[in-house]
């Protein structure tokens, strides 16, 4: 037991080392490795027939993303199936991956499980990557003895609620950067091409246009306070985002407004829905009781009105109401959907109609954002035309009433 002990310890605190060494034929390699020390690293090496030249520590390094923890989750499904065991899987991602934060994460998790922790046990120590939905299914597939199935449920899971959050992103991307870039233009416009107009009119001894006027003092203020107006922008965009994560009453205003919004809210609302039937649809197959699938559901949603509303479904079907009408009552869900779910829970396939549900709604997310990159692209010109042509114009108008003049 205590050289069990030991060599856990021992691969608990392995950390990445770079190396650089020549072979037999003198060539010069280099790569990284992953061990307890130096000597581990200059042992297995030389066992390559490597003579190490150079070792040194790398840090961990990298950021772990949704993204990365999706794709784990699919290769580990995909070689579980295969046949490969659990362990060796952990150690092939592990030692394979570019990222070595990750890299790090799965060894020092494969390192619990050899210890006697069961697999879910070892994930719920890492909260910021698996999250209770994420612990929940594998402890239910650890549960039944359908792991590799439950994996693959998994990622297929996670896959679709990426894609659908990337189109969301898409949608909103765009405009957010073209008002950007507008405000960029302006501020050069007001601080460096205003300026120079303005000297050349000081010789005009004749009445500038009102339009040449507002423009010119926007370009004074501009110029004199440019440093203020960026601290107070910048400050401002700051603190709205600090506010809207930490401040509960900050969210429920923020996501009850994001799904008024005239343009954007239908396509939020829409992709809320499709994460919300994707999860629970998910969690419902595996086997999980609904109303510790409704938990896990709420943190998934994605919008606070949503989760508030799942909250009261959770507490509604857990004191024996319907799952219908425990919907019906929040007045979140459209029609159709408490339709469907209704027919799902007669007939005994709730798992499948949410499914389909989520399949409907991702389909209906992108003809929406298809459809609202066609609309906002008039609109954005629209918008620019107004804004920079109404500058260029309003700097011209001496001009063109001094060419009225002379003629």
């Amino acid at each position: 037991m205590a050289t069990v002990t030991a060599r856990a310890e021992k691969k608990v605190k392995e950390i990445n080392y770079s190396w650089e060494g020549k072979d037999k034929a003198g060539k010069q390699l280099k790569g990284e490795m992953r061990a307890a020390g130096t000597v581990v690293v200059t042992s297995t090496l030389r066992r390559q027939g490597i003579k190490v030249t150079k070792i040194k520590k790398t840090q961990s390094g990298g950021k772990i993303t949704d993204k990365d923890v999706t794709l784990f989750t699919r290769q580990l499904a995909t070689m579980m199936k295969s046949g490969v065991p659990l362990l060796q899987a952990f150690d092939i991602v592990g030692r394979g991956h570019s990222n070595r934060a990750l890299s790090k994460l799965l060894l020092d998790i494969k390192a619990d499980v050899e210890t006697g922790s069961n697999l879910t046990d070892a994930f719920r120590k890492y909260p910021l990557y698996f999250d209770a939905l994420y612990c929940n299914l594998v402890g239910a597939g650890e549960a039944a003895g359908i792991l590799d199935g439950i994996l693959d449920r998994l990622a297929t899971y996670k896959e679709k609620i990426q894609a659908i959050k990337g189109k969301i992103k898409s949608a909103l991307f765009y405009p957010i950067s073209i008002l950007v870039v507008a405000f960029i233009i302006t501020a050069v416009i007001m601080i460096f091409v205003v300026p120079a107009f303005k000297d050349l009119f000081e010789g005009f001894g004749a009445e500038l246009p009102a339009p040449t006027l507002l423009v010119m003092t926007i370009s004074d203020f501009f110029v004199a306070y440019w440093w203020a107006i960026l601290s107070v922008l910048g400050g401002s965009i700051y603190g709205f985002l600090y506010a809207w994560k930490r401040s509960v009453p900050m969210q429920r205003v923020m996501d009850r407004l994001a799904l008024k919004l005239p343009i954007f809210g239908e396509v939020i609302r829409k992709a809320t829905i499709a994460r919300w039937s994707r999860t629970l649809s998910t969690m419902f197959a595996a086997g999980v009781p609904l109303v510790e699938s409704l938990d896990s559901v709420a943190g998934a949603a994605g919008n606070f009105i949503y989760y508030e509303a799942t909250k009261t479904i959770q507490l509604e079907v857990s004191t024996g109401n319907s799952l219908t009408s425990s919907m019906a009552g929040t007045n979140v869900f459209p029609n159709m959907v408490i339709q469907m779910v209704a027919i799902g829970e007669e007939a005994g396939s709730l798992d499948s109609m949410l499914s389909k549900i989520a399949d409907f709604y991702e389909a209906e997310v992108d003809d929406a954002v298809a459809a609202l990159s066609s609309l906002m692209e008039p609109i954005i010109m629209v918008v620019l035309g107004t804004l920079i042509g109404g500058m260029v114009v309003a700097m011209y108008l001496p001009i063109f009433k001094m060419g009225m003049v002379v003629n």
